[in-house]
């Protein structure tokens, strides 16, 4: 689709970036811009001189539609649509937002998500609609269409039954997570913002494992991990097991970007719970951008990370191959009191990965250690396999009668291979 973008501010200059990225993204094709600094006009969001520039704009481009950098209220997309020829579709921010996630998103959970977000923009539209309407003679004013009650009543409904189904999902999966960690598995989730670099530092991180291995266990594990220079590649989650000594499951999550509102990320609340339940956060930051656009970045995930977040976060300065030693020394510098202890790697160039994998091992719960003599019976041999498994094996010791097993593990895998140990049935002597 042949897109012309407009963004309007109160002040400044109008930084038309990730719109870019976003129509990129909705698979549209961008032919002009038109931007304005000014305050917003109340019928047209745009001053209505300017709306008539964009209208030349898109006669001479033959655009058929106008994506909107800014929230458009129905009234202001009746009036921009009167201006422009009747095929162009005029879309805002946020409805552009939604149609990407839309296309992106390929599983049940994702698709609720989508629908609930879509669900809850419409909503104050409606009642917008319907507002109008009992004021007016004719229930078609300002061409928003025919108003209808039960439509306010049903997207309620529909809005409840999403949630619960939602809330269904997170049970399963919270009840997941609990199973990895009774295995003996760390969950560490990488958040931040999209092209931040996550899926290339997830694929650095990652081992190189077969799913076959431990699909019983965790039958969600993905293979690979998409890097692309696209945002919302997916709405999903890649995990993958580390590349390291402790057993550490990463789970790259879905980006960040800017001007969300509450509504949407509350819409999306599920996947955000794979950052909040987790063991560690890596709070991933593109570090070859601009000061101020990192200190912005880091100001709204803090925001929404530590809002109910309680694992530790560990900033990571990405892409330091695209910058100079004393750029990133006046990086760290003026992002102190943001990211006081960050760790800066290169995901695309391999560079102080092992200092971040390190820096993972100290910021996770401590393991403990523990010695177990186990009697040899029928099952021994079953709890051994099963403790180099599900924890971190030091050495064993195997003499007549008994056992012995040194490890490390998470103190509620402890307790399991205690339980497990002591339901070992004894052979009786002959």
């Amino acid at each position: 689709m042949r897109t012309i973008i407009a963004k309007r501010v109160d002040d400044g200059v109008a930084d038309t970036e990730e719109i870019r990225e976003l129509v990129r993204a909705a698979g549209y094709t961008v032919v002009d811009e038109c931007t304005q600094t000014r305050t917003e006009d109340a019928a047209y969001h745009f001053g209505e001189g300017k709306v008539e520039e964009l209208a030349r704009r898109v006669a001479r481009t033959d655009a058929e539609a106008v994506v909107f950098d800014n929230r458009l209220g129905p009234y202001q997309i009746y009036n921009i649509g009167t201006k422009l020829p009747e095929d162009v579709e005029v879309i805002d921010r946020f409805t552009l937002i939604l149609d990407i996630f839309g296309q992106r998103a390929q599983t049940r959970k994702a698709q609720l998500q989508v629908e609930l977000a879509e669900l809850r923009y419409e909503l104050p539209r409606v009642d917008a609609k319907v507002s109008l309407a009992k004021r007016e003679e004719h229930p078609g004013f300002m061409g928003l269409g025919e108003y209808d009650e039960s439509r306010e009543r049903d997207i309620k409904a529909q809005i409840s039954r999403i949630k619960d189904e939602l809330e269904s999902i997170a049970k399963t999966e919270e009840h997941r997570r609990e199973e990895r960690r009774q295995s003996g598995f760390d969950l560490v989730a990488l958040a931040g913002y999209t092209n931040a670099g996550k899926s290339t530092l997830l694929r650095r991180l990652a081992a190189d494992l077969e799913v076959d291995e431990n699909e019983e266990l965790h039958p969600d594990l993905e293979t690979t991990a998409e890097s692309r220079d696209r945002l919302f590649t997916t709405l999903g989650t890649t995990t993958r097991r580390a590349d390291m000594e402790r057993d550490v499951l990463l789970t790259d999550t879905v980006g960040f970007i800017n001007d969300l509102p509450h509504w949407l990320v509350e819409s999306f609340r599920s996947t955000l719970d794979e950052v909040y339940r987790a063991d560690l956060v890596l709070l991933v930051v593109d570090a070859s951008e601009p000061i101020e656009q990192i200190r912005e970045k880091l100001v709204t995930c803090h925001d929404t990370l530590y809002e109910r977040n309680e694992a530790p976060i560990v900033t990571v300065l990405n892409k330091i191959d695209a910058m100079s030693d004393d750029e990133l020394a006046e990086k760290r510098e003026a992002l102190s009191a943001l990211a006081p202890n960050p760790v800066a790697v290169s995901g695309k160039e391999g560079l102080n990965v092992e200092a971040l994998t390190d820096r993972i091992a100290e910021e996770l719960p401590p393991l403990e250690r523990e010695r177990l003599m186990l009697p040899m019976a029928d099952e021994t041999m079953s709890l051994v396999s099963w403790l180099h498994d599900n924890t971190r094996v030091d050495e064993v010791t195997y003499d007549e009668d008994h056992v012995l097993v040194e490890f490390a593990a998470r103190p509620g895998v402890i307790e399991q291979s205690r339980a497990k140990a002591s339901d070992l049935s004894v052979p009786e002597s002959a």
